[in-house]
């Protein structure tokens, strides 16, 4: 038996399609609150499950450094209690993490044994979480993994920033976007499956989970538009002058060095992540 935190979010929804036919629960934020400890023991008395993946997070980079107190509760103090709970029941727990935990000087894609050093209040309440979760015992599984996307959109903006910029373009709206940040964009149902390969298979430890390759947001938007065939204002602009004072990664790029070595097969590269995308898109407005 399997417990999903998190579940309503695009890596959620797509873990769930990767583990139908599994013993699975799925509770929604109302039925279960990540932030309650005790309502999360409950849960586990009541589920008995044999793992726990932790896909909810306080993601929103900019409310993070608003407000870090929450940004902690969220994503290191909610996911050490949680950590803490299963292991005094012998459960495995797997949680999501990400690439801002680095902070993107190296200029090249960061692997498993790189050193954190996280920028923003967000990868740092991350880190703090993957630093708690190790103290509760070997038998956890931190994946970091960076710009998802898919159909399922977000528990909290309900849509992805390739759908978002797909919408702006077909409405004919300018698009200005960063072209000097590169990471490693990830289609949820792509590395869904490798998330669930990995909980399946009780490889432990810390592994980097993503779309192959690495891109920047101009090349990543423009590789959707060209997919979709939809002619859009499109300009290449630098993070600097796009409006946000939070400190961000210019190079958070991801690959693995521990995936191979546990016979679990990678992602397929993030531009097939796009086409898969936009096939889904299409069947989906098709419907519609």
């Amino acid at each position: 038996m399997i417990l999903l935190i998190g579940g309503s979010g695009q890596l959620g929804t797509a873990l769930q399609d990767v583990w139908t036919g599994r013993a699975l629960e799925a509770p929604a934020r109302a039925e279960l609150d990540f932030l309650d400890p005790a309502a999360l023991a409950a849960a586990l008395d009541r589920v008995a499950p044999t793992c726990v993946v932790n896909c909810s997070a306080f993601h929103n980079v900019e409310q993070c450094e608003q407000t870090p107190a929450l940004a902690f509760a969220a994503n290191a103090l909610a996911v050490d209690a949680a950590a803490q709970a299963c292991a005094r029941r012998d459960i495995v727990f797997a949680t999501i993490s990400t690439d801002y935990v680095f902070d993107g000087t190296a200029g090249r894609a960061y692997d498993e044994t790189d050193a954190p050093n996280p920028l923003s209040a967000y990868g740092a309440s991350k880190l703090a979480g993957e630093l708690l979760v190790r103290r509760h015992g070997p038998r956890h599984l931190i994946i970091r993994t960076a710009g998802v996307f898919g159909t399922a959109g977000t528990s909290n903006k309900g849509y992805t920033f390739i759908e978002r910029i797909l919408q702006q373009a077909e409405r004919g709206e300018a698009l200005r976007i960063v072209d000097n940040m590169t990471f490693s964009p990830s289609y949820a149902p792509h590395i869904a499956r490798v998330i669930a390969d990995l909980v399946d298979g009780a490889c432990y430890g810390t592994h980097h989970v993503t779309g192959g390759g690495a891109t920047t947001w101009y090349a990543f938007a423009k590789a959707a538009l060209d997919g979709a065939r939809i002619a859009a204002d499109l300009t290449a602009i630098q993070y600097d002058t796009f409006g946000s004072g939070t400190k961000r990664p210019l190079y958070s790029a991801l690959r693995s060095v521990t995936l191979g070595p546990a016979g679990i097969e990678a992602a397929p590269p993030w531009e097939a992540g796009v086409a898969a995308f936009l096939a889904a898109r299409a069947r989906r407005l098709a419907r519609t």
